[in-house]
């Protein structure tokens, strides 16, 4: 078990703004998981692990969804996903389960005397879909969105695939279809920066999951539920 000196389970935002505000000048590594997520188990090791080789350096581990106002202001959408700081100074964020790289950023960071410019920050870039040109004109996007949104009678636009959703709204969404035993179809935003975006303007919706049925933007997963519970849902996909 990691030492409590320098381990941290947060569960409110008034004791993570208190442990941050302590040292400005020290390393700290935030852990944002969730407890469905099958990769955050393991990296949870990795970080208790971790914790207890760099005692200089503190961790916390915040469960992403019972503190989404901490997951918010660092802009967490999937989980499992790491930021390390020193101070307010934002020096790595990683997203996904690569404990290498984990390890190494920890080390890096520890042993460099001055913070790192915030430009630049190392940070994994969205990942294209196959066999996406990167010169897409708005207009072939747009078209390749409208074929993605009627490949099926419900296509669920997510974070993640109905096997391994990211991010806890999805996960509710797939529950919520697979209870009215649908047939649909899902595509993961996190692959494809250009629809990711692209939909958000298309169908004037910011965040995801995204529900299309008969190629129409339905609504996100409260506008949804709120159907589900007035019975205008089961009305729209017997269309």
């Amino acid at each position: 078990m990691a030492s409590t000196s320098n381990f941290h389970v947060v569960d409110s935002p008034e004791q993570f703004q208190g442990i941050m505000s302590q040292d400005l000048n020290r390393v700290s590594l935030i852990n944002f998981w969730a407890p469905w997520a099958e990769p955050c188990k393991q990296m949870n090791e990795v970080v208790r692990e971790l914790a207890k080789k760099y005692a200089q350096v503190q961790f916390l581990e915040v469960e992403a969804e019972s503190q989404a106002d901490i997951a918010e202001s660092f802009d967490v959408e999937a989980v499992p996903t790491f930021i390390i700081l020193k101070g307010h100074a934002l020096l790595d964020r990683i997203s996904g389960a690569d404990a290498p790289k984990l390890a190494a950023s920890v080390a890096k960071h520890t042993s460099q005397p001055s913070v790192a410019p915030q430009s630049q920050t190392s940070q994994a870039p969205a990942r294209p879909s196959a066999d996406v040109p990167m010169d897409e004109s708005p207009d072939a996007l747009n078209e390749r969105m409208r074929a993605l949104m009627t490949q099926d009678k419900v296509v669920l636009f997510m974070k993640g695939d109905r096997d391994t959703p990211r991010c806890g709204f999805s996960r509710k969404m797939i529950n919520l279809l697979n209870d009215h035993k649908l047939q649909y179809a899902t595509f993961d935003i996190l692959e494809d920066e250009a629809v990711r975006q692209g939909l958000k303007e298309l169908n004037d919706w910011p965040t995801f999951p995204q529900l299309i049925v008969n190629g129409e933007f339905v609504g996100g997963l409260d506008i949804v539920k709120e159907m589900v519970d007035n019975g205008e849902f089961s009305d729209i996909v017997a269309q």
